[in-house]
């Protein structure tokens, strides 16, 4: 297996372990790989990321966030209720975890859907209304 080129790496206060794996307890391929009092390293979905635990002076923000392509909109449900629990919604399918973390949580097919000559604009428009993105709502436009 080849080493990741590119790796996330996340600052956070002091409680990487417990995002990780808060994170891990949700996406079924996933795993903590090491820990020790400083860093976390951890695989979602065979996506290796990192967490420091580097103290308050950097804080995350939405200028960063990791997205997750469902294939359902029962899976956009679930990670949306998971990630959630103790966070934040936004807008456009964007969330806020309880430890700061950004994610979109978006159909598979929103390329296809926004770039549509006829709907993709429809589509746009719709997903600017939305806080959770609602893929039959999208199809219909």
């Amino acid at each position: 297996m080849s080493i990741q080129k590119i790796t996330p790496f996340l600052w956070f206060n002091n409680d990487g372990l417990a995002a990780a794996e808060f994170y891990v307890s949700i996406f079924k391929n996933s795993r903590i790989t090491n820990s020790n009092p400083m860093v976390t390293v951890f695989e979602l979905e065979g996506l290796q990321l990192m967490i420091l635990n580097g103290g308050p002076k950097f804080k995350l923000n939405e200028a960063f966030s990791l997205s997750i392509a469902c294939d359902t909109q029962e899976e956009i449900d679930y990670y949306w209720k998971k990630l959630t629990d103790g966070g934040a919604e936004s807008r456009c399918g964007w969330l806020v975890d309880k430890y700061g973390v950004s994610w979109q949580v978006v159909p598979s097919m929103i390329g296809k859907l926004l770039s549509d000559p006829e709907k993709g604009q429809r589509v746009m428009d719709l997903v600017l209304e939305m806080k959770k993105l609602d893929l039959n709502k999208m199809l219909e436009a």
